[in-house]
Formats: structure tokens, sequence, C-alpha cells
């Protein structure tokens, strides 16, 4: 299955609070966009590494990706090394996508920034035809992404483009709050942490109706970019 996007985070949720709502956008326009999770986020304070795949599994069908994979690397202990690197490789040539997405460059959790630099790398190396990968016992076609954008996570990093996702904030919040066990709940006996808090899950929305008013719209998501964002002419721009 060849995607147009293929979103990566580090731990289920990564992805469903840095861009969902762009990727139910994209995937409303009829673009086939996937997803693959790094770790299975074993190490969170709240829940386990069972419950958090069941809950990536309703989160998944909530935004309608055509495809959801984990790749079990160990939570908070993953490298940027070759071994991660070809694993990451093999997904980014199985479903060629034109664009990944993947954590934020810099952040609160170690996992964030590892994990976007690992990713960005892949999707380097994913190009050479020297590096040889099979899956499944068939040798992969080698693969570049023309883009790699990182979304914004804890810290508010300046973005150098955002995108207009007004009318699909609900379903960027029902994504979210898919992983029950992770985010605020008043009736909840768990251990408190930082996303736990009522204030963080409000702040998924105040972020992004600041960002929309910034460009006049109500609601937006940001993102950076390894390189010059290109437009085809004035016109094209909000």
């Amino acid at each position: 299955m060849k995607l147009d996007i293929l979103a990566f985070g580090a731990h289920p949720d990564d992805v469903e609070l840095g861009c969902a709502a762009t990727i139910a956008k994209e995937i409303s326009e009829g673009k086939k966009v996937g997803i693959v999770d790094l770790t299975r986020g074993e190490l969170g304070t709240r829940g386990s590494a069972e419950l958090r795949d069941k809950e990536a599994s309703i989160a998944a069908d909530i935004l309608g990706v055509s495809v959801r994979e984990n790749l079990g690397f160990a939570d908070s202990f993953f490298k940027n090394d070759k071994e991660h690197q070809l694993e990451i490789i093999k997904m980014i040539r199985k479903y060629q996508p034109e664009i990944v997405l993947c954590n934020a460059i810099d952040d609160r959790h170690i996992d964030h920034p590892k994990g976007s630099q690992l990713v960005s790398d892949a999707c380097f190396l994913s190009g050479l035809l020297k590096i040889v990968t099979e899956l499944d016992g068939v040798q992969q076609e080698k693969w570049r992404p023309k883009q790699v954008y990182h979304y914004i996570q804890w810290k508010n990093i300046e973005p150098d483009f955002v995108v207009n996702v007004t009318g699909f904030m609900d379903k960027k919040i029902s994504s979210v709050m898919a992983y029950s066990s992770q985010f605020f709940d008043p009736k909840s006996n768990e251990p408190e942490t930082p996303i736990t808090s009522k204030n963080f899950t409000d702040s998924i929305e105040y972020r992004a109706r600041d960002l929309g008013r910034l460009i006049g719209v109500d609601f937006a998501e940001g993102f950076t970019s390894e390189r010059y964002v290109a437009v085809e002419n004035l016109s094209k721009l909000i």
C-alpha cells in the first residue's frame, strides 16, 4: 500500500496530540495516511502497553487512517543507531510516503527529539541504493520522502508554517481522548503527571486557537520544516 503521508510518533498518542487535525483534514481530501508508533509507551506512569495498544487502535479508527503499526522499540531507551534506523527504513520503503511527519525537534520528553532525529535520518538513508533491506523475504526498493515535517508538542516551538484545521478539531480531540488512561479524569486515583491536568487538555484547543488567530482562521496546527517551504505562486497563500 502506497501512502501519501506517514506519521511517526515515539509513543502512541504523540501523533494525535501533534497533528491529528491535519491528518483528519488530509484524509477528508482523499489522501492515504498511516501511523507508525516507535514504542508502546510502556513506561508511562498511567495505563499499560496492552491498554495503550487498544487506545491506539480506537484513535486510528476515529481518524480513519489506512494503517497503524508499532515497531516495539524500548520506551525511553531506543537509540538513533543502525539497528533502529533500518527498522524505520523498512517502513518508509514499505509505504513509500511523499510526506513524513514526525516528533518535535526539541521537547520535554527525551524520546521526542530523539525520535525526531531518528526518523529524519532514516528518511535520508532510505534513499540510498546500497542500503539493502528486506520485508517478508522480498528486497525493498529505495525510497526517500519529498518532505519531512515535525509537529509541535510540549514546548511552544516557533512553526515554519501552519495548517488551517478549522472543522477538524473535534476529530482531533476525540482521537486524543481515546487515550483515556493518559489524560485528565477527575475520577482517576492514579498518580498525576504533567499531561493528566485539565490545563494540559485545555491547551490542545487553546494552542490551536492561537495559531489559528494568527492566520485569521479558527484553528491551526504548526510544523517545522527541514528545508524551505515553497509555494507555487502567491495566490496559494491564505
